[in-house]
């Protein structure tokens, strides 16, 4: 490996630039993996992928103390012996050059990437002034440190320290901007979230989820090798339109609509499964006059949606005919003021057809549980409650809204201020509607600390970078996956963290016995109940007993942690199939075998759970959302309607399958499939306004301006424009991801609906010329 040198004096100077640090190789590919192995074998160590949200489980191949292959893992249900593109790429996100290897703090001004390279215990050193200097000035209110997790494993035990032990209400994460509105809906109406049996159903419906273009794991799959009639609804002709037995083109954000004309149909005709909603429904009587009164026919549905109405009720027709039929759920969600209202008419839709808790329907199953580890949590008196979901009806305690709370936050709208943000995978300049606005907000904080693998545009709004390891470089602890098929599956480490670079939980074990005495001494400067204790018990034991060793969780290696837990809830026999195998579940050895050719079985037919004995309701009509002036059964609102001013266009965004958001921007060998990202634009229109392909376009919204390339096609409606997130990337760190492409989260205006806070994504209207 090179390694750029530079003098000791302007070392200490701190003139230099985040690039000299940040940049240790030239290479994607380190040398050590042409070092010649001897006899030594190569080893084969079961590992979980964390390139996107599936978690596919694998085997890395190690030679030379090198990662030299990613193979799939023939004994995960949940992956089924595969491995996508991103899956595969993943050995580059170990060893990309451009790596985050070492503690840094800023040096510059917040923004201009210029920071100093530190010892870990400098950088915590740093932190715990920062913190103490803020806590004493805000009188120990813990909730003024504020802390945000993207998506992954170990979300639930980041929650605990900063949560539980550190003391603070404020938590955020990606639901917001991702799932909640869709989990919201089917948890308030069925009581679970369940999950969707592609594998079983014969008749599938699917709205905007673009599975062949976005994410291919093994139930998209499903949707190939099965008999089922596949129907998509997309204002797109996408590559999962293409697949499907009929693509219908939709107006953006009228797929309720749809949803409500299938309804009508199937409540005015009968079709309905009678004897399941006699046993399961609650307020049918309801549902069912609301929905004929309110005339949701097909040829209204027509006017809204533009599908003809006589599709409409061939369509229904055709899924309450069939045997198995499932309205798929989808995964993004969150596209429109009324997509709450659309994600309980699909579950509805699936309830009338009797299409829960059975093969085919979104099935309840029978998930392996986990025991929990016990936290200590102080209780911290001066701590402020959460305000984010002030005005939100239901919202997610546990990831908050991510636009609400920036808003009090920038406009001083928050019963108290923010002043620290403790931010892990999770590229906030980037993942979420009007970067201006997230500028703005992490330039108000005092203190910024960013964990991360890459110098992505937040990793440079940070005045302390702590770089984590990837996830081929750590533990993580066991996690329980599906219901269908349950299963348990371990991310054992692969190799030893490269650089200087550290797991989260060796992070937070460092900043822990930093942070610990020192903010125990501000709690005992404000907090009275603590003050009454240490009178009461002595300050050693009121210390101990009332948990305030932010270290705690961390006596035990992550290693031994799993092997407790295991061995406790499951026997011996599965710790050790877990470090081999990476996956067990009970009859492994029975149940799993090869069908053929790399094809595999995990639980026979008659030992998968897709019906289990439980009580649930699906419930029309949710009295909370009446209480709060929301519709209390899906319905629809004229504000709901279709409209694009003459000269502008609507805005949809979504992603390739090589993109997971901005997490793979910088990977060489997925952008080496699709470098860069282009405005799709009908045709027609592209010709009236001159605009033909590789064209560099101005696209301009109310709050901003971006210049992309045209690629004008007849597979988008004339008033609807798309092109994907996952690019155009400010940081001039990232080597293959700076400047490629535009960021949709330039130009997407933020505005959240106030059932469960979430951004609505696809209502941003825009103007497109030439440049």
């Amino acid at each position: 490996m090179q390694i750029i040198e530079i003098s000791r004096r302007k070392f200490l100077q701190g003139s230099v630039a985040l690039s000299v640090y940040a940049t240790a190789s030239l290479a994607n590919i380190p040398l050590s993996i042409t070092t010649k192995t001897g006899k030594k074998k190569a080893q084969n160590i079961p590992y979980l992928c964390n390139m996107c949200r599936n978690k596919c489980a694998g085997f890395a191949r190690i030679e030379g103390g090198s990662v030299t292959k990613l193979n799939p893992n023939p004994f995960f249900p949940k992956s089924r012996n595969m491995l996508c593109p991103k899956g595969n790429a993943g050995i580059n996100a170990l060893y990309d050059k451009d790596r985050l290897k070492y503690p840094l703090i800023r040096i510059g001004k917040r923004g201009d990437g210029k920071y100093k390279r530190v010892t870990w215990d400098e950088a915590n050193e740093y932190i715990k002034d920062k913190l103490v200097e803020i806590l004493d000035k805000q009188k120990d209110n813990r909730s003024t440190i504020a802390y945000c997790n993207g998506e992954g494993f170990n979300k639930d035990e980041y929650i605990k320290f900063f949560g539980d032990k550190l003391g603070s209400s404020n938590f955020l994460d990606e639901g917001s901007i991702c799932l909640n509105t869709k989990l919201g809906a089917t948890l308030l109406t069925i009581g679970d979230v369940g999950e969707p049996d592609i594998a079983g159903s014969d008749y599938i419906i699917i709205s905007g989820a673009n599975r062949f273009e976005s994410l291919i794991t093994p139930d998209t799959i499903d949707l190939i090798h099965n008999k089922q009639k596949l129907v998509v609804l997309d204002p797109r002709c996408t590559v999962t339109a293409l697949k499907a037995n009929e693509y219908l083109p939709i107006n953006v954000g009228t797929d309720l609509a749809f949803c409500l004309a299938m309804s009508y149909i199937a409540i005015r005709d009968e079709l309905y499964d009678k004897k399941f909603v006699s046993k399961y429904f609650e307020d049918f009587d309801k549902y069912k006059e609301h929905i004929l009164k309110s005339k949701y026919t097909a040829k209204w549905a027509e006017t809204k949606t533009h599908i003809p109405a006589k599709k409409i009720e061939q369509i229904t027709k055709e899924f309450f005919g069939a045997k198995r039929p499932l309205y798929y759920m989808g995964r993004r969600s969150v596209w429109s003021q009324s997509d709450f209202q659309f994600r309980r008419a699909m579950v509805l839709l699936n309830a009338l057809a009797g299409s829960i808790n059975r093969k085919g329907g979104i099935v309840f199953g029978k998930p392996i549980k986990l025991p929990q580890e016990e936290v200590n949590a102080p209780m911290y008196a001066n701590a402020g409650a959460r305000f984010d979901l002030d005005g939100i009806v239901y919202g997610s305690n546990k990831g908050g809204s991510w636009l609400n709370f920036r808003e009090k936050v920038i406009n001083s709208k928050s019963p108290y201020p923010i002043k620290a943000m403790f931010i892990r995978k999770h590229n906030l300049m980037q993942n979420m509607p009007n970067i201006n606005k997230t500028k703005k907000m992490l330039e108000m904080m005092d203190l910024v600390v960013v964990m991360d693998t890459l110098p992505n545009d937040t990793a440079l709004m940070a005045d302390v970078i702590l770089p984590e390891c990837t996830y081929l470089e750590r533990e993580d602890m066991v996690v329980s996956f599906n219901r269908l098929e349950p299963s348990l599956a371990l991310r054992n480490q692969v190799i030893e963290p490269l650089y200087e670079s550290k797991s989260m939980q060796d992070i937070l074990k460092g900043l822990g016995e930093k942070l610990t005495k020192p903010l125990f001494e501000v709690s005992k400067k404000y907090d009275e109940d603590l003050q009454d204790s240490i009178k009461e018990l002595g300050e050693k034991k009121a210390f101990v007993e009332g948990g305030y060793d932010l270290a705690e969780l961390y006596k035990n290696s992550i290693t031994k942690r799993n092997q407790n837990l295991i061995t406790k809830a499951f026997g011996k026999e599965a710790y050790k199939t877990l470090k081999t195998k990476g996956v067990w579940y009970p009859n492994m050895k029975q149940y799993h075998r090869e069908i053929f050719n790399n094809s595999y079985e995990y639980y026979p037919k008659d030992k998968r759970h897709y019906t289990i004995k439980r009580d649930f309701k699906v419930k029309c009509y949710l009295k909370k959302l009446a209480k709060n002036g929301f519709d209390a059964m899906p319905s629809w609102r004229d504000e709901y309607d279709f409209r694009v001013p003459k000269g502008k266009f609507r805005l949809i965004t979504g992603r390739n399958v090589s993109d997971t958001q901005t997490a793979t921007a910088n990977n060489i060998m997925l952008r080496d499939l699709i470098h860069t990202n282009h405005i799709w634009i009908n045709n027609q229109v592209a010709k009236e306004l001159n605009i033909k392909l590789g064209d560099m376009v101005e696209v301009s919204s109310s709050i901003g301006k971006i210049k992309i390339k045209a690629y004008p096609t007849n597979k988008i409606a004339p008033s609807v424009v798309w092109f994907a997130h996952g690019f155009g990337m400010q940081s001039d760190e990232l080597t293959n991801a700076f400047n490629s492409g535009a960021s949709d989260n330039m130009i997407i205006e933020d505005r959240f609906e106030k059932i469960y806070g979430c951004a609505t994504m696809h209502h941003t209207d825009i103007t497109i010329r030439r440049v």
